[in-house]
């Protein structure tokens, strides 16, 4: 009888864990983010919907290139509940994302969130990789009009192969999607790894992985 229970607990516990993956689910017709709250809640607080007016659901400026003038070549304009107050509960994000020719958006994870990015102007080289053991590499070139799935969690990117810039556009599954680039995360973390980890991790010498510190400091 107490396996019977214990078993009944698990399972219960797995099914609400389950239905609670993700974002939550809005409870109301919209909950526009308080952006002068100093409440700390999972997500943003929410302001008097009687106080929300239309300029709570816009926002301007995706029509306007990014600054790719930087050391990776690519420039991420990031629309979520922060720039947009009216997005705040409802679980999607949007962004525009610019490459100079051999501009790459670096090798990145979204822990919270899917992507679908479709190409807008000229050819990017895609790809994500699945989880260990197996680490596959789905690789695929897109040109204007296609589109790809960055499954939520797994590390991905775009290279810009071309001599032209390309613009994409992406949609998240999070209002907060978040963003680990595994370069910065590894060799720039605040304080840094030790490097004798890092050194047996990528099984270089320890030199190596001081001058990659040194590149994202």
């Amino acid at each position: 009888m107490e396996f019977r229970a214990v078993l009944l607990g698990i399972i219960l516990a797995s099914s609400i864990a389950g239905a609670l993956a993700g974002d939550p689910s809005p409870v109301q017709d919209f909950c526009v983010a308080d952006v002068n709250s100093s409440l700390f809640v999972n997500g943003l607080a929410c302001k008097n919907p009687k106080l929300a007016t239309a300029m709570d659901f816009f926002f301007s400026g995706l029509d306007k290139a990014g600054d790719t003038g930087n050391r990776v070549g690519s420039n991420v304009t990031l629309v979520n509940a922060a720039r947009i107050p009216g997005l705040n509960t409802l679980g999607i994000s949007l962004a525009r994302i610019d490459y100079a020719a051999g501009g790459l958006n670096p090798p990145h994870t979204h822990p919270r969130a899917t992507e679908i990015l479709t190409v807008v102007e000229g050819s990017l080289l895609v790809g994500f990789v699945t989880s260990n053991p197996e680490n596959r590499l789905f690789l695929k070139s897109l040109n204007r009009g296609d589109v790809f799935v960055f499954p939520v969690g797994l590390v991905h990117f775009q290279f810009n192969y071309g001599k032209t810039p390309v613009v994409a556009i992406a949609a998240l599954s999070s209002q907060n999607p978040g963003v680990i680039t595994v370069a910065n995360a590894v060799f720039g973390s605040k304080p840094g790894i030790d490097d004798g980890v890092l050194a047996k991790a990528f099984q270089v010498d320890q030199g190596v992985i001081e001058d990659l510190k040194a590149q994202f400091k």
